[in-house]
């Protein structure tokens, strides 16, 4: 099936329309019409080749809300016009250890992403969610239970969401704990609303003044310019988990100093560049930890959606017709956005 799409034929063109192939559904598969797909920064560094090893032509984006428009013959769990979700993931081995336990993040075969990762569909890998639909197997498919009207601002939720709330739900933020969220852009803001909801005290850590009100109204209880010697040393030792969604390189010191025992400073962000080695001794005399979080399994990813649509919270966006892609990249290089880009798909007809 022919479905027109946005993508790059290089790491050094603009992204420019296409006409892309789409599989029929098989028997287990949903075909679902995409509205809003939002816009991460991990399509900018795919799209430009800036981690290596991108499969051109590449049509990233895997933040995506659609309707289901087909279902295969053995699809029970979905019907035409449900309002549903795609992540990061539309497949993995299915049975190894970590996709037994819902960690299809973890596959130990690999999981397949939504962009591309190799495929037996044409051209070979994966085309992800600047497209106008896909077809994706019915266990990788999430039901949204939110109100039509905030469809584009739940797009976010499906990458930016699920890699803030994993974190926090493994190291139990909830009331009478203590969390910190270091950054305050696409993944941060997430992690402020998301820590709030979830009952904890949230102290937000930025490098600008300028953001203090705004980490505020999203809900954050306390707010720390982190470039402040004094307001950084007020927190010593008070943390028991501090989510970093900084992907930029620095000084991890910092922030393990906040931590108290058995803290943990858990890092969503993989920078350009390494970190500077931290100091061991640090967390060894504190019994701390340095750890990392990878998106979210697909139950993890739906529990978040269900808890969203509870509580009423979806990312905060700016909609973009596709054809200000490159602009809208050029923006987030700059962190001009508050806080994620949410591409309409009607435009991708234009």
């Amino acid at each position: 099936m022919t479905t027109k799409a946005y993508g790059a034929h290089a790491a050094d063109k603009p992204l420019e329309a296409l006409d892309i192939q789409r599989r029929a559904p098989g028997a287990h598969d949903v075909q679902i019409d995409i509205a809003y797909c939002g816009v991460c920064h991990s399509d900018l560094h795919t799209v430009r080749s800036e981690w290596g090893g991108t499969l051109y032509p590449c049509v990233p984006g895997h933040e995506i809300v659609g309707h289901v428009t087909a279902v295969g013959s053995d699809v029970a769990g979905f019907k035409v016009g449900d309002t549903v979700g795609v992540g990061c993931l539309v497949d993995s081995c299915q049975h190894c250890h970590a996709c037994d336990d819902g960690l299809e993040q973890y596959c130990e075969n690999g999981f397949t992403g939504t962009y591309n990762s190799a495929t037996k569909d044409a051209p070979g890998h994966t085309l992800g969610g600047y497209s106008q639909r896909i077809v994706v197997d019915e266990k990788f498919v999430l039901r949204i239970r939110h109100p039509e009207s905030q469809l584009a601002a739940v797009a976010p939720l499906l990458c930016a969401g699920i890699t803030t709330w994993s974190p926090l739900r493994h190291w139990n933020a909830g009331p009478g704990k203590k969390v910190g969220i270091v950054g305050i852009g696409g993944l941060g803001h997430m992690g402020i609303k998301l820590a709030h909801a979830m009952g904890a005290h949230v102290v937000a850590f930025t490098t600008s003044e300028s953001k203090r009100q705004d980490a505020l109204d999203l809900g954050a209880d306390e707010v720390v310019v982190s470039r402040n010697a004094d307001e950084m040393k007020a927190h010593t030792g008070s943390f028991g988990f501090i989510l970093n969604t900084v992907a930029a390189s620095h000084d991890l010191d910092a922030f393990t100093r906040l931590l108290k025992r058995d803290g943990t400073l858990c890092l969503v962000g993989v920078p350009e560049h390494a970190h500077p080695s931290p100091n061991v001794a640090a967390l060894i005399f504190g019994r701390k930890a340095i750890a990392g979080s990878l998106i979210g399994g697909i139950a993890e990813t739906q529990e978040m959606l269900d808890f969203c649509a509870e509580h009423g919270i979806v990312s905060d966006i700016e909609l973009i017709p596709v054809q200000q892609i490159d602009s809208a990249y050029e923006r987030m290089v700059k962190s001009d956005v508050k806080y994620r880009f949410v591409i309409d798909s009607a435009t991708l007809a234009a």
